[in-house]
C-alpha cells in the first residue's frame, strides 16, 4: 500500500508523454528481466557532426527502453570490433559526392578491401547524405550492403535521410528499437531524450544584424562579407571551429520567373509534409529549394508527365551528360526547358525539397565578442545559359541582410575541428579565401586565452590590394605575438598563378619541423581543389624532410589525422 501511495503521488504530476514514456521504460526492464539485457552497438562516422548528434540520441533513446547501448566513433574501430557487437546501429553520413568521413577514411578502406565474417552480427544502417549529390547516401549503402554480405542479418532496413533528416530518423529510430527489442514505440521516449531548449534546429533564432561590411577592396573580383550577429536572449553558445546555420530566404526575382512560367498565383494554398499547409508564394519564398536540380528532383518531374529527352538524360548510361546539363541551371529552366502543360501548384510543390539551411564556419571567438556571431561569406553570382544565376543564403546575406534586420540562425557544433586542449601546442592554419573564417575566431580565441603555443597562418586569394582579408587584425596579432608567421599566396599578382600549397613546399623544412614537434595541422576552404592539393603537398613535405617513402609519408600523415592532429573544416 506504501508504494501504491508513493507511486500515485509521483504519477499525478505527470503530463501525458511522461505516462507514456514511464510505461515504456517498465516494458522495456520487463522485456529485459525475462529475456536478459539486450547488447546494442551505436557506431557512427561524422563529417560536421550531425552523425554523432544522431548516435547519441540513439544510445539515450535504446537505454529508455531497458537496452544496453555503447557509442563508439568509427574512426576509433577497426572492422574486427564490429564483429564483436551482439547487435549494431551504423549512423553514417555520406561526404560530397560518394566520399566517406574524413576521419573514418582509414576505417573505411579497410572494412571495404578486408573484413572478418560477421555472421551472429545483427545491424541496421541509417545514413545520411544529400539528394543534390548523384551518389546520395553512398557510404550507408555500402556498410549495408557490405555487412549483408560478410554474413550479418538486418534487423530493419536501411534509412537513407536527406538533409533535413529529422522525420527519416526518427521513423528508422522507432522502427530499429521496436524489432530490436525492450520496448513499444519509442518516439515519446526519444522526445524525452533530448532537452527541449528555446532556440535551435527545430526553432531557429531571429538573430539581428550587427555589421554587414565588404571585405575586399575597389577593383576586386571578389565579393566577401564580415557578417555580424547578435545572440543576445537566444542562449545560443558555441565554440571555435563550431558553424552557424543560416535559414535564408529564396530571392524575389527567382520566385518571379516561376510564377510567371508556370501562371501560378501566389495565394494558391499547397501542402507539404515538411511544412503543413500553405499559400504558394510563402513555400516558394521560405520553405522550399526553388534552386537546386538534382536527380531526385528531376526523376520525379518526369513522373507527371513523360519526356522522352528527359528520359535518355536520366537513364544510368548519360550520368555525365545529366551532371553537366544542370551545371549553372535552376528550377525554372527544368520548367521551360520540359514544360508540363497541366502542372499544377501541388504538383511542383511536391516534387520539391525543404530548403536546406547553410552552414557557415564561425570567424569569431566567444570570448573576444560576447554575445555576438561573425560570418565570412563570399556571395556566389555567376553567369548560367545567358542569364544571371547567385547562390541562395550568399546574396540573401549580401543583399538582404542589412544592419537591424532579422536573420532566422542555430549553432551546428563540430566537434571534428578543435584547437588543442593544449594551449601550449603550436598549430598550423591553411586557410585561403573564406577559409580563413575559422582562423580568426582561432586567433582570437588563443589571443584572449594569452596562449603560449606558437601559431602559422598560411593565406591565399587573388590580389593582395584587394582581397587580403582582415590584413589590418593580422598585422595587429603579429605585433602582440598572437599570431607567430603569416605567410600568403596572391594568384594573380604575378604571370605564374602561386597558391597556398607552393608558399607550404617554400617552408618545407620549418613547418615539418614544426610537425615534429607536436603542433597540429588545420586546412579550411574548398574540398574539390584546394584541400586535395594542400594534402598532396603535406605528404611531399613529410616525405622530402622526413626521409620517408610516399607511402611512408602518407600513413605518416593518416597518423596525424587519427590522432587528431590533422583537421580539415571544408565544403
Amino acid at each position: 500500500p506504501e508504494q501504491s501511495a508513493s507511486l500515485s503521488a509521483l504519477i499525478s504530476g505527470f503530463c501525458p508523454e511522461q505516462s507514456s514514456w514511464l510505461s515504456g521504460y517498465l516494458a522495456g526492464l520487463g522485456s529485459s528481466a525475462s529475456t536478459g539485457p539486450v547488447n546494442l552497438t551505436v557506431a557512427y562516422g561524422t563529417e560536421s557532426g550531425n552523425s554523432e548528434e544522431l548516435a547519441a540520441r540513439t544510445v539515450k533513446a535504446a537505454k529508455g527502453k531497458g537496452v544496453k547501448a555503447v557509442l563508439r566513433n568509427l574512426a576509433d574501430l577497426n572492422p574486427a570490433d564490429l564483429a564483436k557487437a551482439e547487435n549494431l546501429a551504423v549512423i553514417i553520413s555520406t561526404w560530397g559526392d560518394g566520399e566517406p568521413p574524413e576521419a573514418v577514411e582509414g576505417f573505411y578502406n579497410a572494412f571495404v578491401k578486408e573484413s572478418p565474417d560477421m555472421k551472429g552480427l545483427r545491424f541496421s544502417i541509417c545514413a545520411l547524405g544529400d539528394t543534390s549529390y548523384e551518389k546520395y547516401c553512398e557510404i550507408g549503402k555500402v556498410f549495408d550492403e557490405r555487412l549483408e554480405k560478410l554474413g550479418g542479418e538486418r534487423i530493419t532496413s536501411r534509412e537513407d535521410c536527406d538533409v533535413d533528416f529529422e522525420e527519416a530518423y526518427a521513423a528508422w529510430l522507432d522502427r530499429f528499437l521496436a524489432e530490436l527489442g525492450g520496448g513499444e514505440s519509442v518516439a515519446v521516449a526519444q522526445a524525452s531524450a533530448t532537452p527541449a531548449v528555446e532556440y535551435g534546429k527545430k526553432n531557429p533564432f531571429p538573430s539581428e544584424v550587427l555589421d554587414n561590411v565588404l571585405l575586399n577592396g575597389e577593383g576586386t573580383a571578389k565579393e566577401t562579407i564580415h557578417v555580424e550577429l547578435s545572440l543576445d536572449g537566444s542562449g545560443l553558445d558555441y565554440q571555435v571551429g563550431d558553424a552557424l546555420a543560416v535559414i535564408p530566404q529564396n530571392a524575389e526575382d527567382v520566385i518571379s520567373d516561376i510564377l510567371k512560367i508556370t501562371g501560378f498565383s501566389e495565394s494558391e494554398e499547397v501542402e507539404h509534409k515538411a511544412f503543413g499547409k500553405t499559400s504558394l508564394g510563402d513555400a516558394l519564398r521560405s520553405k522550399l529549394d526553388i534552386t537546386g536540380i538534382s536527380r531526385a528532383v528531376a526523376k520525379k518531374f518526369l513522373a507527371l508527365s513523360p519526356n522522352t529527352e528527359l528520359e535518355i538524360l536520366l537513364s544510368d548510361e548519360s550520368k555525365a551528360e545529366f551532371s553537366a546539363w544542370i551545371w549553372g541551371r535552376q528550377i525554372v529552366d527544368l520548367l521551360k526547358t520540359f514544360p508540363i502543360e497541366d502542372l499544377t501548384a501541388q504538383q511542383l510543390v511536391n516534387i520539391l525539397r525543404k530548403l536546406p539551411p547553410r552552414l557557415y564556419s564561425i570567424a569569431s571567438s566567444p570570448k573576444a565578442h560576447p554575445g555576438e556571431v561573425h560570418l565570412t561569406v563570399a556571395a556566389v553570382r555567376y553567369q548560367g545559359h545567358g542569364k544571371k544565376r547567385k547562390g541562395v543564403a550568399s546574396t540573401f546575406l549580401a543583399d538582404e541582410a542589412p544592419v537591424g534586420e532579422k536573420v532566422q540562425v542555430y549553432v551546428h557544433a563540430n566537434k571534428n575541428f578543435r584547437l588543442p586542449e593544449d594551449d601550449a601546442t603550436p598549430i598550423i592554419m591553411v586557410g585561403p579565401g573564406t577559409g580563413i573564417a575559422p582562423f580568426r575566431a582561432f586567433v582570437e580565441e588563443r589571443s584572449e586565452r594569452k596562449a603560449s603555443g606558437e601559431s602559422w597562418l598560411f593565406f591565399g586569394d587573388q590580389k593582395y590590394n584587394f582581397d587580403f582579408l582582415y590584413q589590418l587584425e593580422w598585422q595587429d596579432y603579429l605585433k602582440n605575438k598572437a599570431l607567430t608567421k603569416l605567410d600568403v599566396a596572391f594568384s594573380r599578382d604575378q604571370p605564374e598563378k602561386v597558391y597556398v600549397q607552393d608558399i607550404m613546399r617554400k617552408n618545407a623544412a620549418e613547418l615539418f619541423q614544426w610537425l615534429e614537434k607536436g603542433a597540429h595541422f588545420y586546412v579550411c576552404g574548398d574540398a574539390e581543389r584546394m584541400a586535395k592539393d594542400v594534402h598532396e603537398a603535406l605528404i611531399e613535405i613529410v616525405s622530402e624532410y622526413g626521409k620517408l617513402s610516399a607511402e611512408d609519408a602518407a600513413a605518416y600523415v593518416a597518423d596525424l589525422k587519427k590522432d587528431k592532429r590533422y583537421q580539415r573544416d571544408v565544403y
